[in-house]
């Protein structure tokens, strides 16, 4: 029996293992891999305390870091799914895909995945002009015509700081209206480097090693226009890694974990959750490890008061 089970491999995982072991907490820490959404990056310009850092580097830092941490207190298991997490009368268990593990508490830090733009040729220009973190990969456009693809707040907050160094951003929304909070679209439209395209349903992404262009179709009249383009930015939602967990925690319409944003703390005693796969209203590297800690500090009180 583990005093805690940690699910997750990204920042937010990583950042509570170090800490969990800084406790000295028995901790089985569980996660298929290391990446995280950020490991595609090719220049990490945002993660407090280090300049730039590549993806790759970042996630192969965050394992170093945990690492030498571990010693006897950690107990990592890598290439583990995680397929269900069930209460027990002494805690919970913690079924994968290799066996099963048992806890007195559990994190889950297991993040989310960008929903991917599904047209022809998108999946070609991947991580070559076509990009899923503009505060990541922004610079790299600098001076440069891009698109960014979505209609709400996280569309315009990418479309936003891509106006700092971008020549000029086109949104294209598929509706006919933005969901995006209305002073936010106000102020980002405001801009003379802006402009948006409703009613814009994207149809192919072309090129030659990058992207050379986008195509979108007019939702009411049918007409395909072609918009040449270096960079595409796609924010039309991510999908929350958490479905192992929906019979142990409240879950809100989105598939987030509901969370004390005081705590972490979720639903169930004994639960905690943090980074992207909670309903915080921010998502980011620096958030998804500092909601990790507050809740490692909690995990510690609870197990401790008992």
């Amino acid at each position: 029996m583990y005093d805690l089970a940690i699910i997750g491999g990204g920042p937010a995982g990583v950042a509570a293992g170090v800490y969990a072991s800084r406790k000295r907490l028995k901790t089985v820490f569980i996660t298929k891999d290391w990446d995280s959404q950020s490991t595609v990056s090719e220049g990490i310009e945002n993660w407090i305390g280090t300049v730039k850092i590549s993806g790759r580097d970042f996630a192969q830092s965050m394992e170093a870091h945990l690492r030498a941490y571990a010693g006897d207190i950690v107990d990592i298991k890598t290439g583990l799914w995680c397929q269900k997490v069930s209460k027990t009368d002494a805690g919970f268990e913690i079924t994968t895909d290799k066996g099963s593990f048992s806890a007195k508490t559990v994190l889950i830090a297991t993040g989310s995945h960008r929903r991917k733009l599904d047209v022809p040729g998108a999946d070609i220009y991947e991580h070559k002009g076509i990009t899923y973190c503009a505060s990541c990969d922004g610079p790299l456009f600098a001076d440069q015509d891009v698109v960014v693809i979505g209609g709400g707040n996280a569309a315009f907050e990418s479309a936003s700081q891509l106006l700092a160094y971008c020549k000029s951003v086109t949104l294209l929304n598929r509706g006919d209206e933005f969901k995006a909070d209305p002073i936010t679209v106000k102020k980002v439209l405001s801009n003379p480097k802006m402009r948006a395209i409703t009613g814009a349903v994207p149809t192919e992404v072309k090129g030659e090693k990058f992207v050379k262009s986008i195509s979108y179709k007019n939702k009411d009249t049918g007409e395909v226009t072609e918009l040449a383009t270096s960079g595409i930015f796609v924010e039309i939602g991510s999908i929350p890694t958490t479905e192992f967990a929906k019979d142990v925690v409240a879950i809100d319409p989105y598939g987030r974990v509901i969370v004390d944003p005081r705590t972490q703390s979720a639903s169930t005693p004994g639960v905690w959750a943090a980074g992207d796969c909670t309903d915080g209203i921010y998502h980011q590297n620096n958030i998804a490890a500092g909601d990790a800690v507050k809740a490692l500090e909690d995990i510690y009180v609870y197990l401790n008061a008992k």
